[in-house]
């Protein structure tokens, strides 16, 4: 299957090797991930807190761009933070007319318009729940058997409205990699926030959510965390 795929500023500037893995897995798989034309920013968190008429407007950019480009109504975003923004844009033209309609004058200008038929999806969503657990381990060259890895979900990809998984104790990564051959240690931390963007506003905040994480890892003998 093809679908429209939206890397985000993050795997095209600072995680490349997240956008290149994801390509290459999905191209083994047998699916097409067909970069989007002219896509923008996702109008990200803090984008929102300054204005959010044009962050959600900036948003539906990419929504509108996959609308138009078909590829079965479906536009995959990787990055948590992008899949969540695309996410609440969705929502929030979907419940709020007057917001709508502010939103879609603001397309007009661009040439585009939205009608909220595109379905935002996650990669671990597709892979787990669309292609099947079976079928990637059937087609694993390598074994992860010895591998003990935190399952960790972060605090947007499963909430805050009810998604693919459990939101409380979600297991699509528990299934998959142990399916492949790792154990998945004791893990309590899976939905907490990592800090975010706190380490950048509020240090010490951050950097104690982002310590409990890593911490909760190391004391349940975990040797990486997968995310």
């Amino acid at each position: 299957m093809k679908y429209a795929y939206y890397p985000g500023c993050s795997l095209e500037g600072a995680c490349p090797a997240y956008d290149h893995s994801l390509r290459r897995v999905f191209a083994m798989l047998g699916h097409e991930l067909a970069e989007l034309d002219d896509w923008n920013c996702c109008g990200a968190t803090m984008y929102m807190s300054v204005k959010e008429t044009v962050a959600l407007a900036v948003s539906a950019r990419n929504l509108a761009l996959a609308e138009r480009a078909g590829n079965g109504g479906f536009l995959v975003a990787p990055c948590s933070a992008c899949y969540t923004t695309l996410q609440k844009t969705n929502r929030y033209l979907r419940d709020v007319p007057e917001q709508r309609e502010h939103v879609e004058a603001a397309l007009a200008e661009g040439g585009l318009s939205y009608d909220l038929t595109v379905r935002v999806r996650h990669p671990l969503d597709i892979l787990v729940n669309e292609i099947g657990v079976d079928t990637i381990a059937g087609k694993a060259t390598r074994r992860l058997d010895g591998l003990r890895f935190a399952p960790y979900y972060g605090c947007m990809i499963v909430r805050p409205e009810p998604g693919f998984d459990d939101q409380d104790w979600p297991t699509t990564l528990d299934d998959l990699f142990q399916a492949l051959g790792a154990e998945a240690v004791y893990f309590p931390e899976r939905v907490r926030c990592c800090g975010g963007m706190l380490t950048t506003t509020c240090r010490d905040v951050g950097d104690r959510l982002t310590g409990d994480v890593l911490g909760s890892a190391a004391r349940n003998g975990a040797d990486v965390i997968l995310t």
